[in-house]
């Protein structure tokens, strides 16, 4: 009966469908929802009586689950040539304009409740319905809806969708589905990281050499041939195998009686593995396993975008933690690229412009580890003389048992370089000695480790070797710590606090990990885009920086005895006043400056550390000092009103020095204020002062 859900002169399949699905089933039209039916009503009665031609036809369907709970679809088809519409006398005469206001308000339920009202209309007679079983159809429909929607794998009830839709495809219950990725590069399968995914053929594990997983007639199959494998009796392969083969121990341990696993795979690759299980035997095998011919398209796609959407989240987290874009300037980048797309698409040879930025202000600052080259050497030094001497002591060893003058040969050879390392220790001295001991030693050591008294001695010594470096790093190892413990610690402060300094005024900031953090900031109005640029944030930013190198010295000799080696550092700030240009650098994925004045500004970044006072040996910088290098007096005029406020503030000692650097190549007229950095035994929190509080402060 038209709009009653009634249903009578029903046939006996269709009665048997309904009672199987139990007498708590309510049989509805499931794509048949809210108002929909009573707008299909009008619909009808604008077709059938003003002569339109609306067009509301849809395919609808039953879902209706089977006795054993599987969900089964039904499409439904009708015959309403058995049916007529009667307009009562008190419906309202429908005009072209009320047409014409219906066909763009399909959502407006009230306004048809006003062109129809309820009850306005008689539909009489009756409607033949014919259902047809689309159950395959309908899941591989699913199964790409539940594949193609964004950010499905984070959902909890994906994998319970997945599941439902397998079942009714397979006509199957209990199926359980899970997946796997295939890494070329390694030979791996590895879990899928979601929201209630799992790989069966993994067994718990993260992921596992393909040949450990599989067997050798499964991995031909599977990722050679690219074919379906079944398994439709575990217990029976298992027993055949001895166990020994890995996919059906996995399978057997988690209670698994039948299995199918379907490569996903493209022409040219493996991505992954899909692994339908069930504790039922037979119920999968080689036949049903072919009805998965018609869904593997979609998995594969679902796949592949998977893939290319781990690859660009790889891709930019490798940009952020080694070649990052520095928010400040990430806008130019995106300018650029989007200038770029669009010449693409007008099939344009489309090229990346060069990325610069004009009239900028450079600050340049380092904390850098003082003599360490020279630890480094001592610590060379030490671990060879440790294994020179532990391999000498075995060749007198081996002269007891054999009487060889090779052996005393070879001790003689030690000996030198024992005397080279104490007296004279050359910059080649570590790779000959180095390769002495890697190569003819080593052999010679493998030969007489076949000797029982000399065995045990031998093994130690190859035990206290590093297998990446293959010598003794005992020494270098604690210095190779302390370098990298300084550099983290530093850097981590500089990143914390400039997150700060980011929050005053928008400006470029990289730093650098070398013996020491190293770091550049440019500040300007091409750089924030916005007409805000003002000198006092080029006065704040240098300002910041003195503050962070005095913070950053006094944190360092706080945690210095937590480091393995004591180093002692030493600061540094180069202040250039005129303002530069800088563009990116595509090929080493950095900035440089433009122009040949302006690269004077590198080369001085480059070299000035390492410069001396005007007359004398003594290097520039200097532990427990903070060095400003500059060139202008007007620099210098600037820089002394900050050093006057830091003073203040306790943060730099009173002692004040004004010195001439010695002339660098193609630089001339260097001058140096170094102050003392004063210290303190807790890490006082203090705030930050801006331009305003030094004004403040000269003032006063």
């Amino acid at each position: 009966i038209p709009f009653h859900n009634l249903i009578f002169n029903s046939s006996e399949r269709f009665k048997t469908i309904l009672r199987a699905a139990g007498d708590n089933f309510d049989l509805e039209i499931k794509n048949m929802q809210g108002h929909d039916t009573y707008i299909m009503g009008c619909a009808f009665i604008l077709n059938a009586c003003y002569g339109y031609n609306i067009n509301f036809k849809r395919p609808f369907h039953y879902e209706i689950p089977d006795a054993n709970g599987i969900m089964r679809y039904y499409k439904i088809l009708y015959n309403a040539d058995f049916t007529e519409i009667i307009p009562n006398d008190d419906a309202p005469k429908i005009t072209r304009a009320d047409y014409e206001e219906l066909l763009d308000n399909f959502e407006n339920f009230e306004l048809w409740k006003e062109k129809f009202p309820p009850n306005s209309y008689t539909f009489k007679g009756f409607v033949v319905s014919n259902i047809f079983d689309v159950t395959d159809d309908q899941s591989i429909s699913n199964l790409k809806s539940n594949l193609i929607a964004e950010g499905k794998r984070k959902d909890a009830g994906f994998m319970k969708d997945l599941q439902d839709t397998f079942q009714s495809l397979l006509n199957l219950n209990g199926v359980k589905v899970g997946f796997s990725t295939y890494h070329k590069d390694e030979d791996t399968f590895h879990r899928v990281y979601g929201e209630g995914i799992t790989s069966y053929l993994l067994n718990g594990s993260d992921k596992k050499n393909c040949h450990k997983a599989l067997c050798s007639v499964s991995y031909n199959t599977l990722l050679e041939k690219k074919q379906f494998y079944t398994v439709a009796d575990v217990d029976k392969y298992y027993e055949l195998s001895e166990g020994k083969a890995p996919q059906y121990k996995a399978l057997k341990e988690q209670g698994f009686k039948s299995a199918i696993l379907a490569p996903i795979a493209n022409e040219t690759e493996l991505l992954g593995i899909l692994e339908l299980v069930s504790e039922e035997p037979y119920i999968l095998n080689s036949i049903n396993a072919n009805k998965l011919v018609d869904v593997m398209p979609f998995i594969l796609m679902a796949v592949e975008r998977s893939k290319r959407e781990e690859e660009h989240f790889i891709e930019a987290l490798i940009q952020q933690e080694c070649t990052s874009i520095h928010p400040s300037v990430y806008w130019k980048f995106e300018q650029e690229a989007r200038i770029f797309l669009k010449e693409q698409l007008k099939g344009n040879q489309a090229s990346f412009n060069k990325i610069a930025f004009k009239n900028v202000y450079p600050l340049f600052g380092q904390i850098d580890i003082k003599g360490s080259s020279m630890a480094r050497n001592t610590a060379t030094r030490k671990d060879l003389v440790l294994q020179l001497t532990e391999v000498k002591s075995i060749f007198k060893l081996a002269s007891k048992f054999e009487d060889l003058p090779y052996y005393d040969q070879l001790t003689f050879q030690i000996d030198n370089y024992l005397k080279e390392l104490k007296t004279n220790f050359q910059v080649d001295s570590e790779q000959q000695i180095t390769n002495f001991l890697g190569s003819e030693i080593k052999t010679i050591l493998k030969h007489l480790r076949n000797k029982e008294q000399l065995k045990v001695k031998i093994d130690n010594y190859f035990g206290s070797l590093h297998k990446k470096v293959n010598s003794l790093y005992h020494h270098r190892k604690d210095y190779d710590e302390t370098i990298s413990k300084i550099n983290k610690k530093m850097a981590l402060i500089l990143d914390k606090k400039q997150e700060e300094a980011q929050r005053m005024y928008p400006h470029f900031f990289e730093r650098f990990k070398t013996d020491g953090v190293e770091h550049n900031m440019y500040i300007g109005e091409s750089i924030t885009r916005e007409e805000s640029f003002n000198p006092v944030y080029l006065y704040n930013l240098r300002l910041w920086q003195l503050q962070i190198m005095c913070e950053m010295e006094n944190v360092y000799y706080q945690k210095q005895k937590e480091f393995p080696i004591k180093l002692d550092v030493a600061s540094m700030i180069l202040v250039f006043s005129q303002p530069l240009s800088i563009s990116f650098r595509m090929d080493e994925k950095q900035f440089d400056v433009d122009g040949t004045y302006n690269a004077r500004y590198e080369i001085v970044k480059k070299r000035v550390d390492k410069a001396f006072i005007k007359g004398t040996k003594e290097r520039v910088t200097q532990k427990g000092k903070l060095t400003i290098i500059y060139s202008h007096k007007q620099d210098e005029i600037e820089y002394l009103n900050y050093i006057k406020f830091l003073q203040s503030k306790r943060y730099i000692g009173d002692n004040v020095e004004i010195v001439e650097l010695q002339d660098l190549q193609a630089v001339t007229g260097l001058k140096a204020i170094r102050v003392d950095i004063l210290y303190h035994d807790k890490n006082d929190d203090k705030s930050y002062y801006t331009y305003d509080d030094l004004m403040k402060e000269i003032k006063s």
